[in-house]
């Protein structure tokens, strides 16, 4: 069997040393040492590529996670842009409705909520508002309504959409194109508010009138109590339609016209007590029960803003209260449909 022979010679005094290793084991040694050395060699490669994309993983979750940042900004902006979209399309439904143009029904609200009263010039100073949107189509911030459909607007999509775990990208380009959506639609929305407001106020403008003497403020101070409709009457328990809204307050507390018209009523009338009626024209009445005292008299001229009475408690009522009615050519229709402020 050939042989290598390993001769070790330390110093001159020392004994020699000689080693014998059969060819196949040096062979052996050898292939093994060659192995040990590109398994060593992939190792230390693999340990550079993992240290290289751990250092790529950290730089694009931080850079996600400002995406994230500003993608949920981006989502509170959109979604305050579609609450005041909303809230604008509510105004217009309701100067649509006061100035007796085509319009939505009117909204719900709390059983009891507090109300005051707008003076002179409100619904003028309101109507100046819509009007000041810019004619080249921009409308003000704090007055970007909703389209009809938008109510919930981009939160609904987006916050399913960041419901997905931080550093996903995929969830990211979901949430992205989400809130391009909703971008877009509330462009459209409101492209088609300007347009609608710019017909109203071109019809306006030829109601000027007809708005001075249309009911569109609180009548009273006070909480609101009792609304227009069905409801179950304190006096009998039963179920029974209430045509008008109820108003309570302090004893004495001002009662004033909501519009221009002349005073065609006061006394009497039955279960209201002490009543108070205001002819606007156009078809427009509106009643005023249970005053403790009537301040103008029949056939006066008043003004939006006048103190008419004082609130009271006489004819059949169960405390301090103002029995607010508008009728449009003798039907009685909801007056929160003709309070603006």
């Amino acid at each position: 069997m050939e042989r290598y022979s390993l001769i070790v010679i330390t110093d001159e005094t020392a004994p020699i040393r000689r080693f014998d290793l059969s060819k196949a084991r040096v062979h052996r040694g050898l292939k093994i040492a060659a192995v040990m050395a590109c398994l060593l060699l992939l190792a230390s490669v693999d340990y550079v590529r993992v240290r290289v994309d751990h250092g790529a993983v950290e730089a694009l979750r931080a850079e996600n996670a400002a995406q994230r940042a500003r993608i949920e900004e981006f989502s509170e902006t959109l979604a305050g842009v579609d609450a005041e979209l909303t809230g604008l399309r509510e105004f217009e439904r309701k100067v649509r409705i006061i100035a007796n143009l085509p319009g939505a029904a009117a909204t719900g609200g709390e059983d009891v909520i507090a109300v005051g009263t707008a003076r002179e010039g409100d619904l003028d100073a309101a109507a100046r508002g819509a009007a000041e949107i810019d004619t080249d189509g921009a409308a003000p911030a704090a007055a970007a309504p909703a389209s009809p459909g938008t109510t919930g607007g981009p939160t609904a999509d987006a916050s399913a959409a960041t419901a997905g775990p931080a550093g996903d990208g995929a969830t990211s380009l979901d949430e992205v194109s989400v809130l391009e959506r909703d971008a877009v639609r509330l462009g459209a929305a409101a492209k088609a508010r300007r347009q609608s407001l710019g017909d109203l106020l071109a019809k306006l403008e030829a109601k000027r009138n007809r708005l001075a003497s249309t009911p569109a403020i609180w009548p009273a101070k006070g909480w609101l109590t009792s609304r227009f409709g069905n409801r179950i009457s304190p006096f009998t328990g039963s179920r029974q339609f209430h045509g008008g809204i109820d108003i309570a307050g302090a004893r004495g507390t001002d009662v004033i016209a909501p519009a221009r018209g002349r005073v065609t009523y006061v006394g009497k009338k039955g279960a209201l007590g002490r009543t108070l009626t205001i002819d606007h024209g156009y078809g427009v009445r509106t009643i005023y029960g249970h005053v403790d005292k009537v301040l103008a008299a029949r056939n006066d001229e008043v003004e939006r803003g006048d103190v008419i009475a004082a609130l009271g408690n006489t004819g059949r009522s169960t405390g301090p209260h103002l029995h607010y009615v508008v009728e449009v050519n003798g039907k009685t229709v909801d007056p929160l449909d003709y309070i603006f402020d």
